[in-house]
């Protein structure tokens, strides 16, 4: 049990650490350095998608034969869906944008940024709860390395994320410590929806695959909608897709190095 509560906090931890750099620098993020940390972010969002959650969500319908893709088909479907009726139901603006998105709100700047944030960790703190869930339940070929690879992936790239958004909420809030709860606090529903997914284990393992791959698609919805759209804007898009390289690469071998 206190290896699960590790892959829970783990995530929320990176968040955390990226808050803190608003006690530490000075000025926002320049464009570039936001570029190089989106682009880094949705490679790791891609590689752990594939290779975490997917390719599992897959490898345990193999009895099925050649249909074996239809779980992962019918939860990608399911989780680019379920993200997309949050993104029209929750008012939220990204950062670096003038326009809101959503319902029309009289939220302030800040509180629809911080939403903004916390939207897209949904999915990951669910990813994180599969296959936790996954790897309690011991039959569904998921262990210990390959939970912990997951959490650790997204940890890596919710340090720039927590800075990204702490960041400029420092110059909206003129506060350091406002800004730095607020960055750290649009992390806490990473442990939280993890935690609502273990305790719903019971109903999870009988259709695991196709939840595996409702978190796949979920965050590669994020990954699509926000952060390459983001990462691509203006001048150095390049600085972008080498980090996604990186990014990609690097999850990419956690991932088969310790699962």
């Amino acid at each position: 049990m206190t290896n699960v509560i590790y892959l829970l906090i783990l995530p929320f931890l990176g968040t955390t650490i990226g808050a803190a750099s608003v006690f530490f620098l000075k000025d926002k993020l320049n464009q570039s350095v936001q570029k190089m940390f989106l682009g880094f972010a949705a490679g790791v969002m891609v590689a752990a998608s594939v290779w975490s959650l997917i390719i599992p969500a897959i490898n345990q319908c193999e009895d099925m034969g050649k249909l074996a893709f239809i779980p992962a088909s019918v939860g990608l479907v399911i989780g680019f869906a379920f993200l997309l009726l949050l993104d029209k139901i929750i008012p939220h603006l990204h950062v670096n944008s003038n326009s809101a998105e959503g319902p029309k709100s009289k939220l302030g700047k800040s509180i629809m940024l911080f939403l903004a944030v916390t939207l897209h960790n949904i999915p990951e703190g669910m990813a994180v709860g599969v296959t936790a869930a996954a790897m309690l339940s011991g039959e569904s070929g998921i262990g210990m390395a390959a939970a912990f690879s997951l959490a650790l992936g997204i940890a890596i790239q919710n340090f720039p994320e927590g800075a990204i958004l702490s960041l400029p909420l420092k110059e909206e809030l003129n506060s350091k410590k406002r800004a730095f709860f607020y960055g750290a606090f649009s992390g806490i529903v990473e442990p939280l929806a993890a935690l609502l997914t273990i305790a719903c284990s019971f109903f999870i393992i009988p259709i695991l695959p196709y939840l595996l791959a409702f978190a796949a698609g979920a965050m590669l919805y994020v990954v699509v909608e926000e952060l390459i759209p983001e990462a691509s804007q203006g001048e150095h898009s390049n600085i972008s897709t080498i980090s996604f390289a990186i990014g990609f690469i690097l999850m990419m071998i956690l991932d088969v190095a310790l699962g």
